[in-house]
């Protein structure tokens, strides 16, 4: 069936296929589904015992099985009310170290916090990586406007020294704070970076200055210690916390240090606003349940292998990188519970780029390229900068692109338009073909009040439940990424071999050739 002809079967398509949650709302009508294909899709909620899963994670049950932890970062924005790990309620811990967040804050912000030589601190520099870089560093574009005057805050996660360099070019040491955040305090990247900034410092200030230059965010308080960060500044995140949920946590201390406490805490309420919806919602007004739902009904029955993600905010513009990492490295996998291989595929590859830069870059080949991509289309009513002719400009383009995608353009609709101004039959004969559009590509629409910190909040905590239900329906384990790990530790590996101080005997003879190449460039036999 094509988009178009369903809209023209039923006028009343929109309201059928829409939900509003708060002042949100979410149109789903440009997807390729029907009464019974949605019908057929909640009986999937229904039979992969989805409610299940969603009590199981509540309970705090170790449903992380291949590393024996649970899942409980619902916990990290939980107001009130006890939640059960082990036997023990996790939240006075939380809210004692969101405590802990909030004094540091109002220390930094109120201009008590001194570096070494007196002066208070203007620049913050977040050395993490994956899980510790991605969500702050999102959010605190996404808060733009919600930002503290007088704090700049800098993130540095590649271990490629290009990263580092360029950010230490553009602050000073008297009145730059590291956060150095690494659960282990081991992290390769994270710590190479961290001995290159602290370097840095001692050159500048002193080996005594970097208790008052350095913090962390860690649990491995004896390494923290032998760095020279005070312990007690060292603020604690669990093992029941996978990174890529950990924005809730202390790993957003950056981000409260660029927003302060209280837009952290709205982030907070927003999140938790939708957990609470996730809970108690059935999967027909579900919202985190429709976008996995659909996103399983395109990518395992239609056939599309990537979704593009595409926010029309300039401020949203690291969302699809965040997204990323949530959806592929949680559901990026190809053996199930039982540790049997798959009969189907799981996370599709995900991309996009704010609106409207990604309409010069790549629509044409969604709107022309012959290949599926299901597009998800992010507004906002109001605009955060809310400059004259700006917004409605941009609303206009993203819902022209979503209207294009399903609609296309049809040989005989070109044909005649171009009849129309003018053009010879020659010529319209020549162009039609190349102007002529499939359409039947599906998108669905999230329409969003605004774009603040609780609205943030919501809108994240909505992937990390879709991202949820995708793995109970394809029964796979989301918290875990051993994918990563292997190639951290074939990494360790090879580094003896590039440092000379090892043999490459064992490796096979491309990565031994790439090795070799590195240390003798080869000659093309040219001058």
């Amino acid at each position: 069936s094509h988009l178009r002809d369903l809209f023209a079967a039923d006028r009343q398509r929109f309201s059928r296929f829409s939900v509003v949650w708060n002042d949100w709302l979410l149109d789903y009508s440009k997807q390729r589904v029907t009464t019974e294909t949605m019908e057929g899709l909640l009986a999937l909620w229904q039979a992969a015992d989805v409610p299940g899963w969603i009590a199981r994670m509540r309970a705090g049950e170790p449903i992380n099985h291949t590393e024996g932890r649970a899942a409980l970062h619902i916990a990290l924005r939980h107001p009130t009310g006890p939640i059960m790990h082990a036997g023990q309620d996790v939240m006075p811990a939380v809210h004692a170290e969101l405590d802990k967040m909030r004094r540091f804050a109002g220390e930094i912000h109120g201009r008590h916090w001194r570096g070494a030589t007196g002066e208070p601190i203007s620049d913050i520099v977040n050395i993490g990586i994956g899980g510790s870089d991605l969500g702050p560093r999102m959010a605190t574009q996404a808060l733009a406007a919600f930002r503290h005057p007088d704090i700049r805050v800098h993130y540095v996660a590649n271990l490629d020294g290009a990263d580092l360099a360029t950010v230490l070019s553009t602050v000073q040491p008297r009145t730059t704070l590291f956060v150095v955040a690494s659960k282990t305090f081991t992290t390769q990247e994270t710590m190479q970076n961290a001995a290159s900034a602290r370097h840095w410092l001692v050159h500048a200030l002193g080996e005594a200055a970097v208790a008052r230059h350095f913090v962390a965010v860690s649990t491995n308080l004896a390494e923290v210690a032998r760095f020279g960060i005070e312990p007690a500044n060292a603020f604690a995140f669990w093992d029941w916390v996978g990174g890529r949920y950990s924005l809730w946590s202390a790993i957003g201390l950056p981000l409260v240090l660029a927003v302060g406490f209280d837009n952290f805490r709205r982030l907070l309420a927003g999140a938790h606003a939708m957990d609470e919806h996730f809970f108690a919602t059935p999967p027909a007004q579900n919202l985190p349940g429709l976008l996995a739902l659909l996103e399983i009904w395109n990518s395992n029955f239609l056939g599309a292998d990537n979704r593009a993600v595409l926010p029309y905010s300039q401020s949203l513009g690291l969302l699809p990188r965040y997204l990323q990492q949530l959806e592929m490295e949680s559901n990026g996998k190809q053996v199930d519970r039982q540790g049997q291989a798959l009969d189907c595929a799981t996370a599709p590859v995900l991309w996009g780029e704010a609106g409207t830069n990604g309409q010069h870059a790549f629509y044409q080949l969604i709107h022309q390229g012959g290949r599926q991509v299901p597009c998800e289309f992010i507004a906002c009513r109001q605009p955060d900068f809310d400059l004259p002719g700006h917004h409605e400009k941009l609303l206009a383009n993203c819902f022209a692109q979503s209207e294009a995608l399903m609609r296309g353009k049809t040989l005989a609709e070109t044909t005649a338009a171009l009849a129309a101004s003018g053009m010879s039959a020659d010529q319209v004969a020549f162009l039609a073909p190349y102007r002529s559009f499939p359409g039947n590509q599906p998108s669905t629409t999230l329409l969003l009040p605004r774009l603040d910190p609780f609205n943030l909040g919501a809108l994240l905590a909505l992937y990390e439940h879709k991202v949820f239900v995708q793995s109970a329906i394809w029964d796979i384990n989301p918290f875990d990424q051993w994918g990563v790990e292997y190639g951290k530790q074939l990494a360790s590996r090879l580094l003896p071999v590039i440092l000379g101080t090892a043999s490459a005997d064992q490796l096979d003879s491309s990565t031994a050739g790439l090795v070799a190449a590195c240390r003798n460039p080869p000659r093309s036999g040219r001058d």
